[in-house]
């Protein structure tokens, strides 16, 4: 039996990038592709098969404790982007400010769909949602830089609107304008306590 259930939700790419080098900073550079191994994307900087733990596992792991990769693609909606800039008083937020891998449009509420939902290109190239990407001070840094004032509103607008971390599943490559549809896990809501 099938674990993962095709929705009638599909997205389009309309924004890919890379981060070449975050010791230099978190400001992704626009691509017109992206090349996905199990890795991540070709010459992104968050990819790897393993990554050191950071703040968001301290309650699991010792900071830089070597994990599974998990956050190779930063995934965000250019609704949920939208919002944020509109939120911050400005007509427009460049994703690149945030370090994004991905922007998509057409799918509500992005930022809360399930952990583990698949998005889908016709190509067969996949990537699984790992959970929701917090806002985090380090785009911040990024908008501050070229907006003087506006970094530290990003944060509170940014809070549930941040988008996904997310992992390649398979391999393949995705492009500007390309349609990938949403799967999601076949399975209730947790109930605890429930037998």
């Amino acid at each position: 039996m099938p674990a993962l259930i095709p929705t009638d939700h599909y997205a389009t790419i309309t924004w890919l990038g890379i981060v070449p080098d975050r010791a230099a900073g978190l400001k992704a550079q626009p691509q017109t592709s992206l090349t996905l191994s199990f890795a991540g994307p070709e010459g992104e900087d968050h990819g790897g098969l393993t990554r050191p733990s950071c703040s968001r596992v301290l309650s699991q792991y010792p900071r830089d404790t070597v994990i599974r990769n998990t956050r190779q693609i930063c995934v965000m909606s250019a609704e949920e982007i939208a919002a944020i800039a509109a939120t911050m008083g400005i007509p427009a937020l460049d994703p690149a400010y945030m370090g994004a891998s991905m922007v998509i449009e057409g799918i509500s509420d992005f930022t809360h769909v399930p952990p583990s939902s698949r998005l889908q290109a016709a190509s067969g190239a996949t990537i699984v949602i790992d959970m929701e990407n917090r806002p985090c001070t380090l785009p911040s840094r990024e908008i501050e830089a070229d907006m003087p004032g506006l970094g530290k509103a990003f944060k509170p607008a940014a809070k549930d609107r941040r988008g996904v971390t997310a992992w390649v599943e398979r391999e393949g490559v995705l492009q500007l304008g390309e349609r990938m549809r949403l799967h999601v896990p076949d399975q209730r809501a947790w109930a605890p306590g429930m037998i």
